[in-house]
């Protein structure tokens, strides 16, 4: 009896030890099962059902159990029933996880919208494009080159195709079509750029001034630019992995203020002489353009009617942390044929349908490879500068994010691709194969 009374105390010692080790990760594991439950269901209008077993159906997020309100608009997810997290949706600012009872019913500020042009023909407005047939287009060779993306393996949900400003080819898995919403992941790193870009052609900022933290005053991080922001090769420490506990994953999942996190590290390397990718940085971008503006207002609403919305792309929702900052390192969604007119507007060096958001300077700028990159980065795009992908020309440059999803911009073709799923795929031979198909 007492052999057998020892046994429980020793199992229940390790069970003990055992979640106390894994607690942090059940932590992220539910809040990461929580926001995405959240956006897909009220940011991108899929049932739970349909977010359990296409989203969240990967090991170990598959180990949490997910339910919606559909009334308070907040999801609730539990790992095991002994770590439990909560995501609400805000209105105009998507969902959030909280992290006490009064974020839940907390106001918030919502960005003011340009009003979509929905007569204009794509890609100008959001009507019905004029289609055009081009002689030069051989076009049982682009569709099986798309086809080839939808096989089972690749688990693509969105591919558009356009050349010279018309959609040539469209595809879409079951479940999505041309109105569904994807979550662009780390490609909103490029739409924080973008937004740099605009704030420079109208001469309200300049990417080679000093960044303006005042904690960095005195230490050497004061000639940290915004440019070696940008380009990621600020020198400053950053552990960006999603494998486990990190400082990635720790500002997604538990920070109220995700512009800080990168803000309070020391530097390891030298400013312009050691790239490395992090998300902290873009969010600590997000912050330094709050600073820009008066008010908060200012700052929510200038993404949307300075740039996102005045190139119809209406159906982009920018998703913001506890502290109203946009979450540019990995939170947007969008539809594939929105995320296609992103991709138009650098094709086309700023100018969208006669107005000038940007330059190509800023163009030429974005697409000049950040120093130790080795040829693979810009300032929050990645570069073909060292090809990379040997099919494809040096001058393709595209927004990346997380399984895949890709804005491509070609200019030699004048094409944009892009591309949303949840896996990694050959995207040296799906491009050649698009790309030998225009004679």
């Amino acid at each position: 009896m007492k052999i057998f009374k020892r046994i429980l105390l020793l199992l229940l010692v390790l069970i003990i030890v055992v979640v106390a080790y894994n607690y942090p990760k059940l932590n992220i594991l539910s809040g990461y099962s929580a926001k995405n439950t959240a956006s897909s269901v009220f940011v991108a209008g899929r049932t739970l059902e349909f977010t359990d077993t296409t989203d969240n159906n990967f090991s170990p997020v598959n180990l949490a159990s997910d339910e919606v309100d559909l009334k308070k608009k907040i999801a609730t997810s539990s790992a095991f029933g002994l770590l439990t997290r909560k995501a609400v949706f805000r209105k105009g600012l998507g969902s959030v996880l909280t992290l006490t009872d009064e974020d839940e019913t907390a106001n918030y500020l919502v960005p003011k919208r340009l009003k979509p042009d929905n007569s204009t023909p794509f890609p100008y407005g959001n009507g019905p494009q004029k289609d055009t047939v081009f002689a030069n287009i051989n076009y049982n060779q682009l569709k099986t080159a798309i086809d080839t993306l939808f096989r089972k393996r690749n688990k693509s949900r969105a591919v558009v195709v356009i050349y010279k400003d018309q959609i040539i080819a469209e595809k879409y898995a079951d479940g999505f079509h041309k109105a569904s919403k994807i979550l662009g992941w780390s490609m909103t790193k490029s739409i924080l750029s973008t937004v740099f870009g605009v704030l420079q052609h109208q001469g309200k900022l300049n990417v080679n001034n000093k960044a303006p933290i005042k904690s960095w005053q005195n230490d050497e991080r004061k000639n940290i630019t915004i440019n070696n922001l940008l380009q990621m090769n600020s020198g400053l420490e950053w552990d960006e992995n999603y494998d486990e506990i990190s400082d990635a994953t720790k500002m997604l999942f538990l920070e109220r203020d995700m512009t800080k996190m990168q803000e309070n590290k020391p530097l390891v390397g030298k400013p312009n002489e050691t790239f490395n990718y992090s998300s902290g940085t873009t969010n600590l971008l997000s912050g330094i353009l709050r600073k820009q503006f008066t008010t908060h207002q200012e700052y929510l609403d200038f993404w949307y009617t300075n740039f996102i919305d005045k190139i119809g792309m209406n159906s982009m929702v920018l998703e913001a942390d506890l502290s109203g900052n946009y979450v540019g390192s990995s939170y947007s969604w969008a539809t594939a044929r929105d995320w296609a007119k992103f991709g138009l507007l650098y094709l086309h060096n700023g100018n969208w349908n006669g107005a000038q958001l940007f330059t190509k300077d800023w163009v030429d700028y974005v697409t000049t490879p950040t120093p130790t990159s080795n040829g693979t980065y810009g300032a929050q795009f990645w570069l073909n500068a060292e090809q990379q992908f040997k099919d494809v020309p040096k001058n393709m440059y595209f927004a990346d994010g997380y399984q895949g999803q890709r804005v491509y911009i070609l200019p030699d073709q004048e094409m944009v691709i892009v591309r949303f799923g949840l896996s990694n795929f050959d995207e040296n031979k799906f491009l050649k194969g698009i790309i030998e198909s225009i004679k």
